[in-house]
């Protein structure tokens, strides 16, 4: 039943144990597993980008094909440091002015970097995070994490606990408890270089 109090009866399809708290959903990430997590807008499926079986367990999660690329987000800058390439003057301070916050840009791809993370890209695309969740994530962490919608293939995000159970049940590790930002879209992706827009916020 349940019928008069959807609200109540709708979040108990999510049970406890599901639920994450920010040291348990680090210790999934520490071991190599998927996490699903609320952000400025949607839920999104993360790993530890230094993962290869991780980020291409995330992929396969979300039918996207390895060229497409993929997201980091994270508390602070530095924690970007390996990914990175060489900057021009004033790039850093371009994207810096505009975080922490919902916009995403294309940056360098350091030499390091596997085609697996960043796709057939020369740039790798960061965030730096103003949403609770996710900055307590990285700062737990020490490091970035992988961050991409919650949503098989071209379904819609996920902008419940519950929608993000029923795209893929028990194939996440968890669910880190929170609430989802105020953003009605996904992030502003922008390309550092030249500022401009490559996909809408």
């Amino acid at each position: 039943g349940g019928r008069g109090r959807p609200q109540e009866g709708g979040q108990r399809l999510v049970p406890d144990e599901a639920l994450l708290s920010i040291s348990q959903a680090v210790q999934c990430l520490r071991e190599g597993k998927v996490i699903a997590y609320p952000t400025e807008a949607v839920y999104g499926l993360g790993c530890d980008p230094g993962d290869e079986a991780a980020v291409r367990r995330v992929l396969e999660l979300k039918s996207r094909p390895v060229t497409a690329g993929l997201i980091l987000i994270a508390d602070r800058f530095e924690r970007f440091a390996p990914f990175v390439g060489t900057l021009e003057p004033g790039q850093l301070e371009r994207a810096l002015a505009s975080w922490p916050g919902p916009l995403t840009w294309l940056f360098p791809r350091g030499p390091g970097v596997a085609d697996w993370l960043a796709g057939s890209h020369p740039s790798i695309a960061l965030r730096v995070t103003a949403h609770p969740v996710c900055r307590a994530l990285c700062a737990a962490l020490e490091g970035a994490i992988v961050s991409t919608s919650a949503n098989p293939g071209a379904a819609e995000p996920a902008r419940s606990a519950q929608q993000v159970m029923g795209y893929f049940a028990d194939r996440l590790c968890g669910i880190v408890a929170g609430e989802l930002g105020q953003n009605a879209r996904p992030s502003e992706i922008r390309d550092l270089a030249s500022g401009r827009v490559v996909r809408e916020g």
